[in-house]
Formats: C-alpha cells, sequence, structure tokens
C-alpha cells in the first residue's frame, strides 16, 4: 500500500539517511509502546508481542519497503 512511496524517500534521501531516519522512527515507536505497557502495567512478553504486531503490521502496509 505505501511501498510506492516509501520506495521514492527512499531514492530521494539516500539509502543511508534513509535507514537512519527509518530507524529512528522504529525506536520512537518501540519507545512509544513501551510507555505504554508501563503505564498500564503489561508484562514483559505481551509488550514483546505489540512490537512483533507493530513490525508485521508494518511490513503488510509496505512501510518496511
Amino acid at each position: 500500500m505505501f511501498a510506492p512511496i516509501i520506495v521514492l524517500v527512499r531514492r530521494f534521501l539516500g539509502d543511508a539517511r534513509f535507514v537512519r531516519l527509518r530507524g529512528q522512527g522504529i525506536a520512537l515507536h518501540a519507545k512509544v509502546i513501551n510507555q505504554f505497557c508501563d503505564r498500564f502495567g503489561i508484562e514483559r512478553t505481551q509488550r514483546q508481542n505489540m512490537i512483533r504486531l507493530a513490525r508485521d503490521n508494518g511490513k503488510r502496509l509496505g512501510l518496511l519497503a
């Protein structure tokens, strides 16, 4: 779904910059998930499952193209 946009952005920014920005975005998203889990007392295994689900959804939507 988003893959064509991601591919264009990657070409525009260049691989090194794109990978760095993508890594920062992924780290920020994981941080938000961790804060959410800490706030609501969600266990570590459930937290890991949420991060995996976010990764898998990103793949399906083409955000990790």
